[in-house]
């Protein structure tokens, strides 16, 4: 299949379950995700990491979702929130997801809440938890 961009290359065999093969033999079937190579990848981290604001991470969720299909949800516990693990980031299943960028991009997320604690706790106040404090 000849494509107008280019194209993440396959996993070694075993190593993922991102079905890339069944993806591309299918003529109906989102393939933005597909773009998002090793090199765009890296960039892609590397950016999640240096955010700088809850508005800036909204705006990633958007355009994450906008490009590539890939749709990030962060939620805080219910319980007690005490450090950033107390935070729930999952992207929704999608075929043509690499297992490694399924773990990657909620690891980089955490790593930037860390590096700026007030992401936090914006994301915190949006559902009122730090109402009053």
């Amino acid at each position: 299949m000849n494509l107008p961009f280019p194209i993440r290359q396959e996993c070694p065999p075993g190593a993922c379950v991102c079905d890339r093969e069944r993806l591309l033999a299918d003529r109906a079937a989102d393939i933005r995700v597909l773009r998002l190579t090793k090199e765009e990848e890296k960039r892609l981290i590397a950016r999640l990491e240096n955010l700088a604001s809850l508005d800036d991470l909204r705006g990633m969720q958007e355009r994450l979702r906008a490009q590539l299909g890939i749709v990030v949800r962060i939620l805080p516990s219910d319980n007690e929130v005490r450090t950033t693990r107390g935070i729930f980031i999952q992207l929704d299943e999608q075929p043509g997801l690499c297992r490694k960028t399924r773990s990657a991009i909620p690891a980089a997320i955490r790593r930037s809440f860390d590096n700026r604690p007030e992401i936090v706790y914006a994301l915190l106040n949006e559902r009122d938890l730090l109402a009053g404090a």
